[in-house]
């Protein structure tokens, strides 16, 4: 018997919106001890995916930037302006902002050495699952890594 999506996914996906704040992203992730989430629409439809790398990308082009432009200002004496200081007080980026998007997926009835190639060549580490365009689970690296140590026989090889 074929393993298929259906037999290896996380049926209970832990999801954010596209308003959801940087804060309350990296909140999820820490809570459910998870590495990326798929940012979904209030139907199910998956919009795009948000990990911790991409929550981490902005912070070094921004401090980047940010530090040049502190050295300039205080190099020239120049007095900072409190929209500034208040802007950088508040991370006012969201989901939608930082999320990669269009997302790759795969049906429940996609079978693991598929999955498996997919992610292969996608470079990704969590393939959102999909029925008639809403969410109704996720396989991850690790889902296909149990299912080799625990069901070799289902994927064709000897145990």
């Amino acid at each position: 018997m074929a393993i298929k999506a259906a037999d290896i996914m996380t049926r209970s996906v832990v999801t954010a919106k596209p308003e959801d704040s940087v804060t309350q992203i990296a909140h999820l992730l820490c809570d459910f001890e998870i590495s990326a989430v798929p940012v979904c629409d209030d139907k199910g439809g998956i919009l795009g995916m948000i990990s911790e790398g991409d929550l981490m990308r902005p912070f070094g082009k921004a401090k980047t930037l940010k530090r040049a432009w502190w050295l300039g200002v205080l190099a020239e004496g120049t007095e900072l302006a409190p929209s500034f200081l208040e802007y950088i007080r508040q991370d006012n980026r969201r989901a939608r902002d930082l999320m990669t998007s269009p997302v790759i997926t795969a049906t429940e009835e996609t079978e693991i050495s598929e999955l498996a190639d997919l992610m292969g060549r996608q470079r990704i580490k969590r393939l959102p699952i999909t029925r008639e365009g809403k969410l109704i689970g996720i396989v991850s690296r690790a889902d296909i890594v149990h299912a080799l140590a625990y069901r070799p026989q289902d994927i064709g090889q000897a145990a």
